[in-house]
């Protein structure tokens, strides 16, 4: 049996072939493999990074991915309202309104 595509190649994978390779292989494959630091941690760092440098298109699936990952809604949210002083109030609270909507949509489903 034939492995899953990734969320790249269904999204992707026939239109940019190389960057989902690169994505699948090197983003995902080898950075976040890393031993350094935790899933979580990345979590944290990618989520904080793309709210801050207000990147809503790729948010939203690292959102999903952080809670996989262990860490919780709460914390998510402090980490995002903490952001709001550095990054902008405008660009945490579109973060802060992606994360509600996935949890309601996740309690919902």
């Amino acid at each position: 049996m034939a492995d899953e595509p990734t969320p790249a190649q269904k999204a992707l994978g026939a239109f940019a072939p190389k960057l989902v390779q690169l994505t699948d292989e090197v983003l995902f494959g080898d950075v976040w493999e890393r031993p350094g630091l935790s899933p979580r941690d990345r979590s944290l760092i990618t989520v904080t990074t793309l709210a801050a440098l207000y990147r809503p298109e790729q948010l939203g699936n690292h959102l999903r991915r952080a809670l996989e990952n262990g860490l919780t809604k709460d914390e998510l949210v402090e980490a995002l309202t903490h952001l709001a002083f550095y990054a902008g109030w405008p660009t945490a609270m579109s973060a802060i309104t992606q994360l509600k909507d996935i949890v309601e949509s996740r309690d919902n489903g």
